[in-house]
């Protein structure tokens, strides 16, 4: 997916629809998707102008799911897992710019478990990487909390790309 998103539809996109803008561009995701945002944005901070994420896993290496993925794609090397989690990227890709921002629903069940937002905070925090984490009472994992925050998202990244 790495590939696809930042070297092929970006020219997919160029070659189709000449008319399109394509150095002004951003990143959204949900849940890995929201995780596969945020690695990509901060690897490739000359792409992208903002990045936002509803619920990411932000953490990968330090909870389960992360865990056994990392060492099924990755092998047990531990620190070559570090090169795809956000939390570790943003220490070493800090120098961000715009705000990321993240919404998290308090009522997800996978919130202390597996997205662990509260590490990517304190990882941001440590190198000032601007980071707006909202955390939405009453709210989960579901369609019905994206559907509520999209906009808002999409706000974020028109104002990043002075749309």
């Amino acid at each position: 997916m790495y590939d696809y998103v930042v070297k092929e539809l970006p020219k997919l996109l160029s070659e189709n629809f000449p008319q399109l803008d394509t150095s002004k561009a951003s990143i959204s995701g949900h849940s890995m998707g929201g995780h596969g945002a945020l690695t990509i944005y901060l690897k490739n901070l000359d792409k992208y102008k903002s990045a936002s994420a509803f619920a990411p896993i932000a953490n990968p290496i330090n909870c389960p799911w992360g865990q056994k993925v990392f060492a099924n794609y990755l092998g047990n090397d531990k620190a070559a897992w570090e090169e795809y989690d956000a939390t570790c990227l943003v220490k070493k890709f800090h120098n961000v710019s715009a705000t990321i921002l993240i919404d998290q629903g308090e009522d997800d069940k996978f919130l202390h478990d597996q997205l662990l937002a509260h590490k990517f905070e304190e990882a941001c925090r440590s190198v000032n990487v601007p980071l707006l984490l909202r955390l939405q009472p009453g709210y989960d994992h579901s369609y019905f909390f994206i559907s509520t925050f999209i906009d808002d998202h999409i706000r974020h990244h028109a104002q990043a790309l002075k749309l």
